[in-house]
C-alpha cells in the first residue's frame, strides 16, 4: 500500500470494477446518493483501505458476513470482487461452506446459488 491513502470509490472501482460502480453511482437519486457517498467513504475508504488484512481475506470476510446476513443480490457483486482480488473457486466454496455450520443451511443454500451464477460467468470469460 502506498503512502498516500487511496479514496473510497478508486477502491471499490479496483475491487468491484468499474462496471459495477458506474451502475451503483449512476443509478443513485438524490433519495439514494447519500448512501452511495456513505459506502465509498466508510466502507471502501475508511474500512478496505485500512493496513492489517490483505483484499483477498477483506473480500473472503465479507463473503462470510453476506451469507450469514442473508443478502445474496449483495454476495453476488463481492462474488466478482473476490475473484478480482484472487480468491480461488474452491476458497470462495469452503468459506460459504462454512458459513453453513455458524450462519445455518438455508442461508449457505441461497449463497452457494448466487455464488455459481457469478463463478459461472467468470469461468465462461476465462
Amino acid at each position: 500500500m502506498s503512502n498516500k491513502p487511496l479514496d473510497g470509490e478508486q477502491v471499490r472501482r479496483e475491487v468491484m470494477g468499474d462496471a459495477f460502480v458506474d451502475r451503483a453511482l449512476g443509478n443513485a437519486t438524490d433519495f439514494t446518493q447519500p448512501l452511495q457517498d456513505y459506502v465509498n467513504n466508510h466502507a471502501w475508504g475508511a474500512v478496505w483501505n485500512r493496513e492489517g488484512l490483505e483484499r483477498k481475506t477483506r473480500s473472503l470476510i465479507t463473503l462470510a458476513a453476506l451469507t450469514a446476513l442473508k443478502c445474496p443480490q449483495e454476495l453476488k457483486g463481492h462474488v466478482r470482487g473476490a475473484l478480482n482480488n484472487g480468491c480461488s473457486v474452491e476458497e470462495i466454496r469452503e468459506t460459504l461452506l462454512h458459513c453453513a455450520a455458524y450462519a445455518g443451511a438455508p442461508a449457505a443454500i441461497d449463497a452457494f446459488r448466487a455464488a455459481q451464477e457469478i463463478i459461472d460467468e467468470h469461468q465462461q470469460k476465462n
